[in-house]
């Protein structure tokens, strides 16, 4: 019984999990190149006027004016941010993350993943300009990774895999609380005060047991308008948003088949009876029936696993790809490529392709000699440094902290042609590595 609790609420969730973001993967992939051939093409300016577009939402004479672009980065990626706090909330309620034991390795190889790709990049870039974006390099995406190890099918043992998913979820994690402490614009107190008062009351609704989710997406959508106004970056609002949605079930595992058995087998006594339908099997019972059935498969559902469920494909096959799309993007002239030798590339190639591995590999090795956690013996050390090198394909959310630290800079293409190098590479070696170092599982 308890392997099959084990399967049905860490392995199968995992499993769903990774289908999508292995697909997300190599969407994104495609989206990218599409937008290198778009930006460096004859219709190069269309690609500029297409993300500069003013687009302006209005209510009564409130009102936000963005260029499209902004949107997409402040206001889509909230709700990135909102489903990736989703899943760490999951991870740490039920999931990888959920005890020390089982948190302790990924914790560790993450934390060494993010500080020693953070200390190349500053020891490169001390004192220039470049300098600002240190957290560059520090965090994985998780889709692009994802989607590498897809190709390498069952070479990659599923322990792998949920070390994968872990340590670059505890990056996610490492990744906001830079961006909410290291790269805001001037405050307005006000804004933040209002903020974090809106958090206050979604924490007491949470407390109260509240699970209308209409309600936490109006005050979320409150929420999301003061942070963007604060200068904090309104993202972490879909951070602050995860936290507060409820993570429990309303009825607990043994009511719902309780409940549910009760009612299908009435369904089922009245169906295989002789009697006629008009005595025995009204339809209307049936309905309602069935009605119940739904009401108890809702309340059985957190919200939290419903949001995560209904959202994550949305993000996956579209704000993430539309986010490449616009971002990705880059000229690619004798401009950008005679500066390539400079510090602020060569801080994010060599802190993703080299920092990232060797961070990953030291701290989880340091974790095993000290026995504060254990390698799971499903796979090897090769494989590990396999996927540590995985681990240095940075896309999505590097580009992200790039935007915010190189914004308006001339710096900002070159940063976002480096992280594609680096990705490029380190996604190639780590392929490499694991599709040599390892035997096929059994199917």
């Amino acid at each position: 019984m308890p392997k099959i609790s084990l399967y049905r609420r860490i392995i199968y969730p995992l499993q769903e999990f990774l289908r999508a973001e292995a697909f997300s993967g190599m969407l994104l992939m495609f989206i990218t190149l599409a937008a290198l051939a778009w930006a460096n093409s004859p219709w190069a300016e269309s690609y500029i006027d297409t993300w500069n577009t003013v687009l302006t939402l209005k209510l009564g004479a409130f009102g936000i004016s963005k260029a499209a672009i902004l949107w997409i980065n402040d206001g889509l990626m909230a709700i990135f941010f909102f489903v990736v706090g989703l899943e760490i909330k999951r991870e740490t309620m039920v999931g990888e993350l959920s005890s020390f034991r089982s948190a302790a390795f990924p914790v560790m190889a993450a934390i060494g993943g993010m500080v020693v790709p953070a200390g190349i990049f500053v020891w490169l870039n001390q004192g220039l300009p470049s300098f600002d974006g240190w957290g560059v390099p520090m965090a994985t995406d998780i889709a692009f990774a994802i989607g590498i190890l897809s190709l390498l099918g069952n070479r990659v043992p599923l322990s792998l895999k949920l070390f994968l998913v872990a340590y670059a979820i505890v990056d996610d994690i490492g990744a906001v609380l830079v961006i909410a402490l290291f790269y805001t614009s001037e405050l307005s107190l006000l804004s933040l005060w209002i903020g974090f008062l809106v958090f206050g009351v979604l924490l007491i609704l949470n407390a109260l047991r509240v699970r209308n989710i209409l309600i936490y997406t109006l005050f979320g959508v409150v929420m999301w308008v003061a942070f963007l106004k604060s200068g904090v970056h309104a993202t972490v609002a879909g951070i602050l948003l995860a936290i507060t949605i409820p993570g429990r079930s309303k009825i607990s595992e043994g009511d719902f088949i309780s409940s549910t058995d009760t009612i299908l087998g009435e369904l089922h006594a009245r169906h295989v009876s002789q009697l006629p339908a008009a005595d025995n099997y009204e339809e209307d019972d049936f309905q309602a029936a069935v009605r119940t059935i739904e009401s108890n498969c809702e309340e059985v559902g957190s919200p939290m696993h419903r949001l995560e469920h209904a959202l994550h494909p949305w993000v996956a096959y579209a704000i993430m790809p539309v986010f490449a799309l616009a971002n990705a993007g880059i000229l690619i002239n004798s401009e950008l490529t005679d500066g390539f030798s400079n510090p602020l590339t060569w801080g994010i190639i060599l802190g993703l392709v080299v920092g990232k591995p060797l961070g990953i590999v030291l701290f989880a090795a340091l974790a095993s000699v000290t026995r504060i956690a254990r390698k799971p013996a499903a796979y090897t050390w090769l494989q590990l440094i396999g996927v540590a090198f995985v681990g240095g394909i940075g896309f999505t959310m590097a580009i992200f902290i790039a935007n915010l630290a190189f914004a308006g800079s001339t710096l900002l293409p070159q940063a976002k042609l480096a992280i594609l190098c680096a990705s490029l590479i380190a996604g190639l070696v780590g392929y490499l590595f694991l599709r040599f170092s390892g035997q096929k599982e059994d199917a």
